[in-house]
């Protein structure tokens, strides 16, 4: 809870006492009854001017007096603490953490991003850029702030090892976690934890220690990527093909409209099942060329129009973030 907010709760609950305190003074002193007393309080802690409700006894008037100097500190303090919940973006905070609590609640088959640090803040970028539906979990609010500077995106602040916030960030309908925490242990923690809670996510996990990777397969992972091994093949690979690397680069992190190798997932039940790439009608609804379909470890390059489509094929394209989209709706119907 921020300063501004615990202001605004401590004026509130000042109002409440004082106005408790001028109801209980009214009645032990003067012997009203309870909607005079209440009368005399709110318009005396008000400071309207109105007349006295009764005529007030010596001691009913100095504690008429008490009582409205209370009630001006109150209401100063008070104001001063709304204008700060306002001015300092409490209320807009709140306000949009309630839409997003709304957006959150509808995620359906997203994926679920455990982690922002130096690998994570990439991550976040490429979904942006490719438009994939994400929640991010990260327990470091400064963290998010910083990352809310590239771009919108629905995040919770929380521990992605625990099941409650995994819960909150719909982990049932979600048909992917990534979990780029620093330290394995947690990783395998996250793993096991999301696992139990969704047996068909597929988990993708960072591995810091080579060692660890075996854990984090038994875990539950379904792979496992180590950033050091990248980091040292991509140095090598620029050396020695650095034209090669580029071309990859442009396929497969080009942003907007830019072309870029992608794939789309063929579900059991899709509608093309048992249907060739030319009947299913890939080449006339979305002008894309089928380079490759992945199936179970291996691939077929270059599939011709009377390639039968299954259940679980994996359809490797170059194309454009729209003509994927295309692309998956077509699969998926």
């Amino acid at each position: 809870m921020d300063t501004s907010t615990r202001r605004l709760i401590s004026a509130i609950l000042f109002l409440v006492l004082a106005l408790i305190a001028g109801l209980l003074g009214y009645q032990i002193i003067e012997g009203w009854n309870f909607s005079d007393s209440l009368y005399m309080t709110v318009i005396t802690l008000a400071t309207v001017g109105y007349g006295e409700t009764n005529p007030l006894t010596p001691t009913g008037r100095v504690f008429t007096m008490f009582l409205i100097m209370v009630g001006v500190g109150a209401l100063t303090y008070g104001l001063t603490a709304a204008t700060a919940f306002v001015v300092e973006g409490t209320l807009t905070d709140m306000i949009g953490r309630r839409r997003m609590e709304a957006e959150i609640n509808k995620l359906k088959d997203h994926i679920i991003l455990c982690g922002i640090g130096e690998i994570g803040r990439h991550i976040v970028r490429e979904f942006l850029k490719t438009q994939i539906p994400f929640i991010v979990i990260e327990k470091d609010e400064e963290r998010l702030k910083q990352m809310g500077k590239i771009g919108g995106f629905l995040y919770i602040e929380g521990d992605a090892t625990d099941d409650h916030v995994l819960l909150r960030a719909r982990i049932g309908e979600a048909r992917g976690l990534v979990t780029a925490l620093p330290q394995d242990r947690d990783n395998v923690f996250v793993i096991l934890t999301a696992r139990g809670l969704n047996p068909n996510l597929r988990i993708v996990s960072r591995v810091v220690e080579e060692e660890s990777r075996v854990k984090l397969v038994k875990a539950g992972a379904d792979d496992t990527v180590s950033t050091n091994f990248i980091g040292g093949l991509r140095m090598a690979s620029v050396m020695i093909r650095p034209t090669v690397v580029s071309f990859l680069d442009k396929m497969l992190r080009a942003g907007g409209d830019d072309v870029r190798v992608a794939e789309a997932k063929v579900p059991p039940d899709s509608a093309i099942v048992g249907r060739s790439l030319g009947e299913a009608g890939i080449y006339k609804e979305t002008g894309l060329i089928v380079i490759g379909i992945a199936r179970g470890e291996s691939y077929e390059l270059n599939p011709g129009p009377d390639t039968r489509l299954l259940g679980g094929d994996g359809l490797i394209v170059c194309c454009s973030v729209e003509q994927l989209k295309k692309l998956n709706d077509l699969v998926a119907a």
